[in-house]
């Protein structure tokens, strides 16, 4: 069988020691590293191929929510779990809305986090049991509320550019855009293109931009 490649990111090294340690027991887990930074997680991500990070939420540089985001632009397919000491809804619910398919409270007993990652390979999402406790329903309304970088591809959509503009704008593959743009629409149950410049003049998204 092949052994899951994780890959443990967090600034304080006796907690990347002692998680290392436990994973390194199990068989089918193979620790490829441990990395102090979001910004080296996002460097290395494609040379090291990890199917699960275990990335710290509170970081210096480049936070945790900011490396998800990043780092799932480069590698879609990459399982990220959330360590954190934090158990508030507001951390949890920004985590999962920024593309996390976890969260683990950094107290939990150690064969929790090898439950999170077996759960999260197979597809899942998994909140440990003191998450799962604080968390809210997602949003009121229904709608799961857009990523900081989701907003900036609408905000570039709605002022007319196509795919490879907005990609070349950010810094991003056109496969990159159009899952955002995707994923924009379905949260907001809009179709079209009109529909999100609508929106966005609608909602205040377009002011200050010139248009």
């Amino acid at each position: 069988m092949t052994s899951i490649r994780v890959l443990i990111v967090d600034d304080h090294p006796m907690v990347a020691e002692g998680i290392e340690a436990i994973l390194e027991t199990y068989d089918d887990l193979d620790v490829i590293g441990v990395l102090t930074n979001g910004q080296a997680a996002i460097d290395q991500v494609e040379a090291m191929q990890p199917d699960v990070i275990l990335l710290d939420l509170n970081m210096p540089g480049v936070n945790g929510l900011s490396a998800t985001e990043i780092i799932l632009e480069r590698r879609p397919d990459t399982r990220i779990l959330i360590l954190s000491m934090h158990d508030s809804p507001e951390y949890i619910s920004t985590a999962l809305n920024h593309g996390a398919k976890g969260y683990v409270l950094k107290d939990v007993p150690t064969d929790e986090i090898k439950t999170a990652i077996d759960t999260v390979m197979q597809g899942g999402e998994y909140l440990c049991t003191g998450a799962r406790g604080s968390l809210k329903p997602r949003i009121s309304d229904g709608r799961e509320p857009l990523t900081s970088r989701e907003q900036q591809i609408l905000l570039e959509l709605a002022q007319g550019k196509s795919n490879k503009e907005v990609g070349a704008a950010l810094d991003i593959s056109v496969r990159t855009v159009e899952t955002h743009r995707k994923n924009i629409k379905r949260k907001l149950g809009i179709s079209s293109t009109a529909g999100l410049t609508r929106y966005a003049m609608e909602h205040g998204v377009l002011q200050g931009t010139g248009r």
